[in-house]
């Protein structure tokens, strides 16, 4: 496993990200964050809304684990990707992204593969 700062810096470097932060997805607790102020607050708002929607989806009867969750205000996009570990709980890695610098389908597609480099 790379570093945790390692990944984030890659991670920021994907197009029209500005910060990154890896939580634990049942506490909230924030391992590592990188970019923007207030990025840490807006990560934790992230935790709280993963909590949140996955409590619902399974009261709704879906199916299968989240995956991720993007909210979109007028000039971002906040990205949520669950990433599972063995042995542990799920971490969250946090993305916030400038809607004009970017397209989401592809913060999604970057986030998708540079995940694998955070499991353990």
């Amino acid at each position: 496993m790379a570093s945790l700062d390692s990944v984030l810096h890659d991670v920021a470097g994907t197009p029209g990200v500005t910060a990154a932060a890896l939580l634990d997805g049942v506490t909230g607790l924030t391992y590592a964050e990188h970019g923007a102020e207030g990025a840490t607050s807006a990560a934790q708002d992230a935790q709280a809304t993963a909590h949140l929607a996955t409590t619902h989806l399974n009261q709704a009867g879906s199916v299968g684990a989240l995956e991720s969750i993007v909210v979109t205000t007028a000039g971002q996009h906040h990205v949520t990707t669950v990433v599972e570990r063995q042995g542990g709980d799920p971490l969250l890695l946090f993305a916030l992204v400038d809607r004009d610098r970017t397209n989401i389908t592809w913060v999604l597609r970057d986030l998708a593969e540079r995940t694998g480099r955070l499991l353990v």
